[in-house]
């Protein structure tokens, strides 16, 4: 099962270093029948692979993760309840990507993570 359907990137803004999008997600994706039957949660590795595409489509390049210093999941994002989320990125550096991220709705954080790409 691909989970390429699973969301969507949209409203990219880029200022800098600093990169702000809207992520849609589609509670109705089969993934969720079994992540969890009749109470859907999006997986974490889905929210991290987020950010890495969110971060590879605004540096226009492929990227890959190479460490994560940090990795803390908040909130459960029941997609019913929160179809979208906001996603911030902070990075420095060229080639190899220091990363601060989070995802938010409203006044809930559902994740915090700190990592390297290259």
């Amino acid at each position: 099962m691909s989970i390429h359907d699973l969301y969507s990137i949209e409203n990219m803004e880029q200022d800098g270093n600093r990169i702000t999008c809207r992520v849609q997600i589609d509670a109705g994706h089969p993934v969720f029948e079994g992540h969890f039957p009749g109470s859907p949660v999006l997986p974490g590795v889905v929210q991290v692979e987020m950010v890495k595409a969110a971060l590879a489509n605004a540096l226009g390049k492929p990227i890959r993760l190479t460490d994560m210093t940090t990795c803390k999941f908040l909130e459960i994002l029941d997609p019913r309840a929160t179809p979208e989320m906001v996603i911030s990125i902070q990075y420095k550096g060229d080639a190899a990507l220091d990363v601060s991220a989070t995802g938010s709705a409203g006044d809930k954080t559902f994740f915090k993570i700190r990592a390297s790409f290259i």
